[in-house]
């Protein structure tokens, strides 16, 4: 005589726990906590006295349309690149995830309770620089708010692909901060984050706008502006979901 054992997958509760414990953890992580907000501001307060006045187009100052799509491609990028693929590194290294595979609770839901956090704390590093540069330096919303929320979730999802391929590769967390910070930093160079682009050699300069940090700026500064949007910027993050989704999903490794 056999017994049917009934498995039940976890519901609603379970994921808002594992959520909430997610939350917990980003929130003890002081560096990862305060730089993806910390550092952006920095570059805000720095560049906005001397962006504020002049006007680029629709009403628009430099600071609307090239200082704000900088500083929060950098909350994106710092949160997606940096710090989400130290904690899934962390949780593969300690068997969290191999643990969780023989349990009803996949460990996919792992990756997506970090991406929901992550998520979140990129809203709020975006909320407050907007928040401060609106308040305090009496910046301008975007001529075209609807384009330029979608395309921050575009440009979010494009950057968290790219952290998808360093969780997917890195062995370690200290290897993954690593990687992170290399990508970061190779892709902020090239797409504007320490200048324009019109200092660099015109071939580094296209490429560094295709790629998703300087694409990211280049779209929202657009919507910002009122401008059209140059497809070719479009299909850059495109690309990126596209191809940060099959290399992480081919390499990316439970234990």
């Amino acid at each position: 005589m056999s017994t049917a054992i009934e498995v039940r997958r976890p519901g609603p509760g379970s994921w808002l726990t594992l959520i909430r414990c997610e939350a917990k953890m980003v929130i003890r992580d002081t560096a990862g906590l305060v730089i993806p907000i910390g550092l952006p501001m920095l570059i805000l307060v720095m560049s906005a006295s001397t962006a504020g006045d002049e006007v680029v187009a629709n009403g628009r100052t430099v600071l609307d349309v090239h200082v704000l799509p900088l500083v929060f491609t950098v909350v994106m990028a710092t949160v997606g690149i940096v710090n989400m693929p130290s904690f899934l590194a962390y949780y593969r290294r300690t068997g969290i995830l191999r643990r969780l595979s023989v349990t009803p609770a996949s460990p996919a839901m792992v990756l997506v309770a970090q991406a929901v956090v992550s998520v979140l704390q990129a809203v709020i590093g975006i909320g407050a620089a907007l928040a401060v540069a609106v308040l305090v330096f009496d910046a301008n919303l975007p001529v075209r708010p609807v384009a330029a929320l979608g395309l921050v979730l575009l440009a979010m999802a494009a950057l968290y692909a790219v952290g998808m391929v360093v969780a997917a590769v890195a062995p370690t967390p200290n290897s993954a901060v690593a990687m992170g910070l290399i990508v970061f930093f190779a892709f902020g160079a090239l797409g504007g984050l320490f200048g324009g682009r019109g200092g660099l050699p015109d071939p580094l300069a296209r490429v560094g706008e295709l790629l998703p940090f300087g694409a990211t700026v280049e779209v929202l500064s657009a919507a910002w502006a009122g401008a059209a949007i140059d497809p070719v910027h479009l299909m850059g993050l495109t690309a990126t979901i596209v191809l940060g989704g099959v290399v992480s999903a081919v390499f990316f490794r439970w234990d």
